[in-house]
């Protein structure tokens, strides 16, 4: 994303002296090799860019912003073991490339070198980054477990789905942005403001993967579309259509996401009709507005110039500009 081109560029330098230790390899290396695999790094660029925005020098952030991206590096490698997955971005998942084991311990250390980051500020400014941290860590845990007992559950309520990605994904966010804040030393009202402005986007955008994970382009998504039916996820899109279409169409669904057929081809188009024919899609589409809309209205009351303002509302639309 162009405008956290210049704070990705900082955060890569630092991120390669991030974990220093060597020894004993099979604790660190897999930690390395994590690290070494990209991805978009929003979350620390984003600590970094409220710094900046908030008028401190950005790079004060830095250790803040290497806690936030070594712990979402952690939750992957646990998640990862949890859905046995055998790729991430594209190379073997940690427990692929090692073994489980390895995976969870190295996880363990990833989660302690990102508390340790804090150490780095004066004791009232740590003290304030860590009760961050720490809160928004547990959400995350929760939000995961809320997760995998909706798999098993058939009486999810939208609300509660609301819950889990805003614990899984979108607190997480928020939290990164507020990092930014703190370190910057502005006022408990702006901390709050650019909290919540993270909080809400990251919903929508949550909200929009969903979406895009049934009716984005293949080609474009960098995903496989469909996966979620495939693997009966009950998304909002589900929910939405078993509650508000009619009953046969609730039935349907309800038959679909109980079996795996080897050739998913149909099930995945009848689906999709019933997403579009119930109006679980345009519904899904409103709600990912409506969060979007809660984001920028956060905007403005933050005491930061109008052209910042404009910048922060450059990266939302970019965030959500993925193609469809």
């Amino acid at each position: 994303m162009e405008i956290l081109k210049k704070y990705d560029v900082v955060l890569q330098e630092h991120l390669e002296k991030a974990v220093a230790q060597k020894e004993p390899h099979q604790l660190y290396d897999p930690i390395k090799y994590i690290l070494s695999l990209g991805g978009k790094r929003i979350r620390p660029a984003l600590t970094l860019m409220v710094c900046d925005f908030f008028g401190s020098d950005f790079r004060k952030a830095i250790s803040a912003a290497l806690a936030v991206e070594l712990f979402h590096n952690f939750s992957l490698v646990h998640d990862d073991i949890m859905d046995n997955a055998p790729l991430r971005r594209g190379k073997r998942t940690v427990h692929e490339k090692w073994d489980v084991n390895t995976a969870i311990l190295s996880g363990d250390a990833m989660l302690i070198l990102a508390y340790r980051f804090f150490e780095n500020y004066e004791p009232q400014m740590f003290q304030e980054l860590a009760k961050l941290f720490s809160e928004t860590a547990l959400q995350v845990c929760e939000g995961q477990q809320h997760d995998m007992d909706f798999e098993i559950r058939d009486d999810v309520t939208l609300l509660e789905y609301i819950k889990m990605i805003d614990h899984k994904t979108a607190v997480l966010l928020g939290a990164a942005m507020k990092m930014g804040a703190i370190v910057a030393e502005t006022s408990e009202s702006d901390k709050d403001k650019i909290y919540q402005f993270g909080r809400n986007l990251g919903i929508a955008f949550q909200l929009q993967d969903d979406y895009l994970d049934v009716f984005g382009n293949p080609e474009t998504f960098g995903k496989q579309v469909g996966g979620d039916i495939i693997s009966n996820k009950k998304t909002f899109l589900y929910l939405m259509a078993v509650g508000q279409g009619s009953t046969a169409q609730a039935e349907e669904l309800e038959h679909l996401f109980s079996i795996n057929p080897k050739d998913p081809t149909d099930k995945i188009s009848t689906v999709k009709e019933i997403f579009l024919t119930s109006g679980a899609a345009e519904a899904t589409q409103e709600e990912i507005r409506k969060y979007n809309a809660n984001a920028f209205s956060l905007l403005e009351g933050i005491n930061i110039s109008e052209e910042k303002k404009e910048m922060f509302r450059d990266f939302g639309n970019g965030l959500m500009k993925r193609n469809v």
